[in-house]
């Protein structure tokens, strides 16, 4: 389990807080109802924040990656996938499809290597 950097996680009623500097999540277990489920311990302070999340899904989205994070890793493993892939097709495919069917391979290559990561 990784606390997930500078990401703010939502504690209820409009408060949230950088994942990063929760040093505790503890359930409320006297007088816990709506707006008091959780006390969330904040580093650097000494009384926590009363937080109207339960404690589990707070823990959840301190270490769960952000769903963008997610996606962008998925859609940089498709592009190194299709990289790939292309890489095995022959030239007279290639010709091919760029002349009689408007795909220029090399040029969707050339695209994919510029925005992937080095």
């Amino acid at each position: 389990m990784k606390i997930q950097q500078s990401v703010l996680v939502h504690l209820g009623y409009g408060k949230y807080i950088r994942s990063d500097q929760v040093t505790a999540v503890i359930p409320v277990d006297e007088d816990r109802g709506p707006g008091r489920r959780s006390f969330v311990y904040i580093q650097g302070q000494i009384q926590p924040i009363i937080a109207s999340r339960a404690e589990d899904t707070l823990i959840r989205d301190l270490v769960q990656e952000p769903q963008e994070v997610t996606q962008a890793r998925q859609q940089q493993e498709i592009l190194q996938d299709l990289l790939l892939e292309l890489g095995h097709v022959n030239s007279t495919v290639r010709r091919i499809t760029r002349d009689e069917g408007g795909l220029d391979l090399e040029r969707l290559e050339q695209r994919i290597r510029q925005v992937l990561p080095e």
